[in-house]
Parts: C-alpha cells; structure tokens; sequence
C-alpha cells in the first residue's frame, strides 16, 4: 500500500510557539507511519521554513533548530511549480496537518498559502479561521445567532496608547469589577489577565495591547470551565464534557503549561439536561463558523443560573499530553494514533478548499 504524504508544520511566530512544539512533539510520537509517509517542518521564531529530521524530544525541547535542516521555500500556484521546495527538490504532500496555535497558524492565513496552492490541510478554512481566531468577530457573528456570551467592550491599542483613562471610564461604565482582558487574537490565554480594580486593569489592558491591536473587556462570569472536542466536518459529533479546576485564580497560559496543576475532571456531574444543551450547543457553535475537522469549544455553567455561556473556541486546540482535546475523545475510545488518523482522514475528505 503507498503511504500517503503527510507535512506536519509546527512552531511560528506566535506567542504559542513553544505550545505548537509540544503538541507536535505529541503528534509525531503517535501518528500511524505505516500509513503516513510524515516530513515534518519548523517555523523559527524568526519566520525561517525548516524541514527537519528531529526527534519529537528535540523539537518538545527546541533544540530542533540547532540540527541540520534545510531551508524550505513554498509556492503557492496550483500547477506543476507549486508546493514546497526542499534544497530546490519541489515536495508536494497528499495533505498538511499544520500543528499551529496562534497567529499565522491558525487564523487563515497560512490556510489561504495552502488553499491557493490546492494542497488539503487539517482543520477550518480561511474565513473561518481568521472569524474564530478573532474573539471580537467570534462574538459578533455569535451575537447574531442569539447564543449567550459574556457582554464585551472592545478597545483599541491606539485608544489605550493615547487615552487609557477613556478607555477605563468606558469599561466602569459598564461593567464592576473584577472584569477579563483579552487580546483579541491570541489562544492559550496568551495576555490574558484578570483585573480586580482599576490600577489592575490599567496593568492588563498594557499587557494585552502587547500581543494585539484590538482588546476586548470582558464581564466576569461565575461559572464552572468546561470544554468540548468536536470532530467532524459535514455531520460534527461531541465528545463528553471536561471540567477545568484552576490552580490560580483562572486558566492562565501558567496553569494550563508550566505549574501543570490545574485539575481536569471528565465527565462532571452536571444538572439535569445539561450536558446534552452543552453539547448541542457545542456543535451548533462548530456548525455556525463553518469549522471543519477539529474544534475546541469552551462554556461557563453560570452559578447563579445554571445558564450555558459561549466563552470561546479553538480550530486548532493544543494536542499536548495535558490538552483536554485528545484526552475527551480518549474518554471515548478514540486513542490519540486514531484521532490523529481520523483527523487527517477528515481533511482529505475536504479535499481542496
């Protein structure tokens, strides 16, 4: 049987590189090479396209970089110049799995590379990557559908540069205290902070406005975390539900990698109804941004209500050993080497976007 060709991509120039690297590393250590004929290529965090033969310990570490690897050039045309060129040898993959978290990964852009070039991809096309990765357009559309959010006010990095006091009297107006600010861009809650008082959001709209030029204010919503794995593309299905316990005082970029305490529960025990209104929910959601393959989506269960809020989603969720995507479909007795197969199955179904 003829392998096909599979070109993972990792790393980039997002603040989630070292997320991406992890993920990868997780991707490689499982995906069927019986199957799969696998190259894999790195994105520095200067830009340059690397093909490499690391192993998934080195590119988890970074020490991908300091190996021999050849520089790797794309072409987007769809004709016989086109695909990626490796030491000028033109390599032309049956499908790209791009293990990108963040900006220029999985916000369309590297989507659109591929879809000029007619070369299938894992995960959600270019509008809806760039809709998705953006929380603000993500709020709007979903707005439209009716579904429940956290209210918002959006801020500019021009505004907060310039007058960061309008800005605050703007966010009093509205909200108390303790409020979300958000990046609008980024995932991993990269530049994500909690502010409890004003000198606290003076602090976190700077950070934020770090990683973005736009920012969103978010109300605080006292509810249970819990996230859902779709995976599908014409006929998405859920997985079970998973609980997030922060070991802070929410899921920072810290809890989720580094201190690696926050707790998971699978399968929480829920009011009555719930769990199907989340996972309903949940796929009309992937349905309505017009994802295809993957997706994370995040809820609250609001304490006082037991209401179902939409809090975000993901079209490229972390696939770590910790990350909650595989873990779900685990629980379900999909294990990582076949939800790998499965997704990458589901982009060939796609076929060309």
């Amino acid at each position: 049987m003829t392998c096909l060709k599979v070109l993972v991509i990792f790393g980039g120039v997002s603040p989630e590189h070292d997320v991406s690297r992890v993920s990868a590393a997780s991707v490689l250590s499982n995906i069927d090479r019986e199957r799969f004929e696998v190259k894999v290529l790195g994105i520095t965090r200067e830009g340059r396209w690397l093909l490499t033969g690391a192993t998934p310990e080195s590119i988890s570490s970074g020490q991908w970089e300091k190996e021999d690897n050849l520089p790797v050039l794309f072409s987007p045309a769809r004709d016989e110049t086109g695909g990626f060129y490796i030491a000028g040898e033109r390599y032309l993959p049956d499908v790209v799995f791009p293990v990108l978290h963040g900006e220029n990964g999985e916000d369309g852009r590297l989507q659109g590379l591929l879809t000029l070039a007619g070369i299938p991809f894992v995960g959600c096309g270019c509008a809806s990557g760039a809709v998705c990765m953006d929380k603000a357009f993500t709020k709007q559309v979903c707005a439209w559908a009716g579904i429940a959010m956290a209210d918002w006010v959006l801020a500019l990095r021009s505004e907060i540069s310039g007058d960061i006091d309008g800005v605050i009297a703007r966010v009093e107006e509205k909200f108390a205290y303790p409020v979300f600010v958000k990046p609008a861009n980024t995932g991993s809650s990269v530049g994500v902070s909690k502010a409890s008082d004003r000198a606290g959001l003076a602090q976190a709209l700077v950070l934020a406005a770090k990683y973005d030029s736009r920012i969103l204010v978010e109300e605080f919503i006292d509810g249970r975390e819990l996230e859902i794995a779709v995976l599908g593309n014409e006929a998405p299905v859920a997985s079970g539900i998973g609980e997030i316990l922060p070991s802070r005082d929410f899921y920072s970029y810290e809890a989720k990698y580094i201190d690696g305490t926050s707790g998971l529960v699978f399968d929480p025990v829920l009011p009555d109804g719930k769990e199907d209104e989340l996972r309903a929910a949940a796929v009309k959601i992937f349905r309505l941004l017009d994802c295809r393959g993957l997706s994370r989506v995040d809820f609250f269960l609001r304490k006082r209500d037991n209401a179902v809020i939409f809090n975000e989603i993901n079209t490229l969720p972390g696939f770590t050993g910790i990350s909650m995507y595989p873990k779900l479909f685990g629980r379900r007795g999909i294990a990582y080497g076949d939800l790998v197969t499965k997704i990458i199955d589901l982009a060939l179904e796609c076929g060309v976007r």
